[in-house]
């Protein structure tokens, strides 16, 4: 929701840009099948947890656009679904904006999915369930699909009249005069105060799993540091994919030299490649750690590795990772600096859950770097030597192997995320430390107990209890301890943060509405029960993660719904 109100911006007419959520739904199954594949899920899993962000984007964000799946789902191409696009999108939620297919997916549906028999019937099916813009070439037989009378004139006006709209409210027929977004200098973008967020953002992003012995953060007046890792002079960790190109961009060995005091000494070594089976350069990487204080090692996945379709060179699956490890090389590489006897810090890059099992019971402090973006190298550096606290949270689950998970092309919710599973992860969803602890407290609710249809006021008391400046990122977590139907363990309702100086306190407040409370029937449909709930607020994930340390205690509350 954030981001789609950052992109659209906040004008009572114009449209910044169009923010498109995708994909649109229950995506994608394997990605070498997901052209052709079927996602068949219940009712209950699809309204609660598939739909849920989708909804949310709809009816509180305003969102533009919504993209298709190439995928199935419960039997229906999702870019020509009468359920997803008629019923629940239009109908259900109000939604007023356009509908594009993902690329190619208007072919799927009669060359895979084998739905219809020609291009004219799919662009003619996806045209009238609602599919308003074809990324692709099918919609050129809409033409034909006129003259054998599968389309009508009246089914193009209705797409036709949404794309235009859009085109208006983005300010395309109008004098740039009148419309704010039109008149931003090309000198703004890639100026100091746009550098100055991406190196916020990425400094808020960071998540550190780990800092025994506080070995973190390092002094900047270090007498000699170590760098070693493929991803620690690579630029492409910075920008993932669908990226453009900053003038100004920052690896983490850059980042690294540019924040260490002067007459300390930096040294380099790729170590190994980022993949493959090519031998570790082990004189090289003895002789650059030999002097070392300390040993930061950069390590993990490139966008070349992960990625949808096709783009993941490290993948039999058209796509999906073969394994969750340190890809190539990289984890023996990890335990020949470990076996140095030097302090090791690891830096890990990539787009989803790495298997650190091994890292979390031999290495003293490990941080998530995820793709950082432009200035990742210099945010990491300020994390690193202490000129932030890191604040981020896993915003997924780091399983212990792919053994905990249920099977890829299966879609039940069951054992899934973290508000499902019953194993217990390696790193939680919502984990992070800090180089501080916080305390809270007076959790208060608006009332014991309140009626099905009423919102919630949830207020709390947060303090730094450390020595140093941090953020915190505050957790509201909901627990219907009665339902009658199967409901998550936990799901996350709030998030906030804020800045504390050591000492200082700060009052959070929360509003949690019906939404917050719900359970789902078989028939998907939300009801709030009567019955007790638990409210609990904190810097983490109530009840996982056992043996992790945590930079936070626990509020709880109990509240009865009546």
């Amino acid at each position: 929701m954030a981001f789609v109100r950052g992109l659209q911006g906040d004008h009572p007419i114009y449209r910044k840009v169009d923010a498109t959520a995708k994909h649109y739904a229950v995506h994608s199954g394997p990605e070498k099948e997901r052209h052709g594949f079927n996602a068949e899920v219940s009712p209950r899993d699809l309204h609660e947890s598939y739909l849920r962000a989708f909804r949310a984007c709809v009816r509180e964000a305003g969102v533009a656009c919504i993209m298709g799946a190439y995928n199935r789902t419960n039997g229906e191409p999702c870019c020509a679904s009468p359920s997803l696009l008629q019923q629940i999108l239009r109908e259900r939620w109000g939604f007023d904006g356009y509908v594009v297919s993902d690329c190619g997916a208007i072919c799927d549906i009669h060359q895979h999915h084998r739905v219809v028999d020609s291009a004219e019937a799919a662009a003619a099916l996806a045209l009238k369930t609602g599919c308003d813009l074809n990324c692709g070439q099918t919609y050129g037989a809409l033409l034909a699909a006129m003259d054998r009378g599968l389309v009508s004139g009246k089914d193009l006006d209705v797409a036709l009249t949404r794309l235009f709209t859009a085109r208006f409210r983005l300010g395309m027929f109008d004098p740039p005069s009148r419309n704010p977004y039109a008149r931003i200098r090309p000198g703004v973008v890639n100026g100091p105060a746009h550098r100055a967020l991406a190196r916020r953002m990425a400094q808020e992003s960071i998540v550190l799993l780990k800092n025994e012995g506080s070995l973190l953060p390092l002094s900047p007046g270090i007498r000699s540091v170590a760098v070693v890792g493929p991803c620690a002079l690579d630029f492409s960790v910075l920008w993932g994919n669908y990226n453009g190109f900053s003038g100004q961009m920052v690896t983490p060995f850059e980042g690294i030299v540019q924040a260490v005091a002067a007459g300390t000494d930096v040294t380099y070594s790729e170590g190994c490649r980022a993949s493959g089976d090519r031998p570790i350069r082990e004189g090289e990487v003895n002789h650059v750690t030999r002097e070392a204080d300390a040993i930061i090692a950069v390590l993990g996945y490139t966008p070349a590795l992960e990625g949808e379709e096709g783009d993941a060179a490290d993948s039999d699956e058209g796509g999906d990772r073969r394994r969750i490890s340190l890809p190539g090389r990289q984890q023996q590489l990890l335990e020949m600096l470990h076996a140095t006897g030097k302090p090791v810090v690891l830096a890990v890059c990539g787009g989803s859950p790495v298997d650190l099992a091994w890292a979390r019971e031999h290495i003293p402090a490990i941080l998530m770097l995820w793709y950082p973006g432009e200035q990742g190298g210099a945010a990491l550096a300020d994390v690193l030597f202490g000129r932030v606290s890191p604040s981020g949270r896993l915003p997924i689950t780091f399983v212990r192997d792919l053994a905990s998970l249920p099977p890829f092309r299966e879609y039940a919710m069951a054992g899934r995320t973290y508000r499902f599973m019953a194993e217990e992860p390696l790193y939680p969803f919502g984990y992070g430390l800090s180089y501080s602890t916080f305390v809270y407290s007076d959790l208060r609710l608006s009332a014991p107990a309140i009626r099905a249809d009423a919102d919630l006021a949830v207020s709390v008391r947060v303090t730094n209890a450390g020595s140093v400046q941090a953020g915190e990122v505050a957790q509201v977590y909901v627990r219907d301890l009665e339902a009658s139907v199967p409901v998550p363990r936990w799901h996350l309702e709030g998030v906030a943060r804020l800045d504390l100086a050591p000492g200082a306190s700060g009052l959070l407040s929360f509003t949690l509405d019906r939404e917050a409370l719900c359970c789902y029937g078989d028939d998907g449909e939300p009801l709030v029960e009567p019955g007790e709930f638990e409210i609990c607020v904190g810097g983490r994930q109530p009840d996982a993660g056992a043996g992790l340390p945590a930079c936070s205690n626990l509020a709880r509350a109990r509240l009865r719904v009546i």
